[in-house]
């Protein structure tokens, strides 16, 4: 072999996505800061210290980043082969929660093992990729048929079926149910099924919406209806289901194009309840205003281009579906939580990611880029 085969041979096993590295860094540096700026007040209040989330959230994120290093070094591959085990561990810590469930915030969501924190509904977003990354290879031409794609859907159904029932996770059960549906949408040819579900979901959401709108009766109304009349309308509910909503809007609308500046925000003082969760992307608009919510957009758009350009070169079928399990997972959730923010639909309770405070959340979700830069790693081997 000469000199410049070999040089080459080593730069295509050296390569790395630097810019899907860039935007990755900068997301999670820009929400470190902005985690910062919203929840120093009540920090301040609830715990004594302005920088208690803040600190909170640094070292998931540090071990994030070590797990996204590993992975991107660890072969795709072997995923494959764990694909099982991986789904069990997910199925088992749900059931955890059961007896060992600690509640926070009235939601029975988490556990703790050696001390940490863990949500076991973010372990089984990565279990439903995986697996059914491995199913659609498994079943091959079969998946165009019923009782293949009812096969491949069925485990992550399940895994769905677990998040709700245990946790009443609707949001993390409806993320499950969509990574898995785009996963089959890029494996099976054809539109027809889905067109058909689409308008057979959108029809069911439809004729509740009106149930629960024209329903005389409110008082005693499961939660979930509580937050569909107040999506409807807010200002009814402002005491109520709406006041999150309502002060969300407010932010985003006295923030204009350019924002009142960072740190200069007024609903972050006790108006949005746990404004560094699922509503931090209100306080961005309101500080650095539509420039900075566009901005950040735009920077999520540019990681799903470069995820789709990795999935579009990757070396083999199950590097592209992982990567477009990944894709999913982080364009539904961004997707829905600006939705929710803007009250475009109704509250879900859906975190906006590597900005949003949750360690569990940040851990996966580098974990997952790390598989995308291995997948990466493997493009133009033979």
């Amino acid at each position: 072999m000469g000199l410049t085969a070999i040089i080459r041979k080593n730069r295509e096993e050296s390569y790395i996505d630097y810019s899907l590295i860039f935007i990755i860094l900068f997301l999670l540096a820009f929400g470190l800061i902005m985690l910062y700026s919203t929840s120093s007040y009540e920090a301040g209040l609830d715990f004594g210290d302005s920088a208690y989330y803040f600190k909170h959230q640094l070292f998931p994120t540090l071990l994030g980043l070590v797990a996204m290093m590993i992975m991107s070094y660890i072969p795709y591959r072997i995923l494959a082969r764990l694909a099982m085990p991986i789904y069990i561990v997910a199925a088992v810590m749900l059931l955890m929660i059961i007896p060992f469930g600690k509640t926070i915030n009235g939601a029975k969501r988490w556990i703790y093992i050696m001390g940490i924190s863990i949500q076991p509904a973010e372990i089984a977003k990565v279990a439903a990729i995986v697996f059914t990354a491995t199913i659609i290879i498994k079943l091959n031409r079969s998946l165009v048929t019923g009782k293949g794609f009812v096969a491949a859907a069925l485990f992550p159904a399940i895994l769905a079926v677990m998040v709700y029932g245990i946790t009443r996770n609707l949001s993390s059960a409806i993320i499950i149910m969509g990574i898995t549906v785009i996963m089959l949408f890029v494996s099976t040819p054809g539109y027809k099924r889905y067109i058909i579900a689409a308008v057979a979901v959108l029809s069911l959401a439809a004729a509740l919406v009106l149930i629960i709108a024209n329903s005389e009766q409110t008082s005693g109304m499961n939660y979930r209806f509580e937050r569909v009349l107040a999506w409807l309308d807010p200002t009814a509910h402002a005491s109520g289901k709406g006041f999150q909503t309502l002060q969300a809007l407010y932010a985003i609308g006295s923030g204009g194009v350019f924002g009142k500046g960072l740190g200069e925000s007024m609903q972050k003082m006790g108006f949005i309840p746990e404004a560094q969760n699922d509503m931090i992307f209100s306080i961005i608009c309101e500080e650095l205003g539509l420039f900075g919510a566009i901005a950040v957009m735009l920077m999520f758009l540019l990681m799903i281009w470069r995820l789709m350009i990795i999935a579009n070169n990757a070396p083999d079928m199950f590097g592209a579906l992982l990567v477009v399990g990944v894709m999913a997972h982080i364009t539904i959730q961004v997707v829905l939580n600006i939705a929710v923010v803007t009250n475009t639909i109704p509250n879900t309770g859906i975190t906006l990611p590597f900005i949003s405070y949750g360690g569990s959340a940040v851990i996966i979700q580098l974990a997952e880029m790390g598989i995308t830069l291995n997948v990466a790693r493997n493009i133009g081997k033979d």
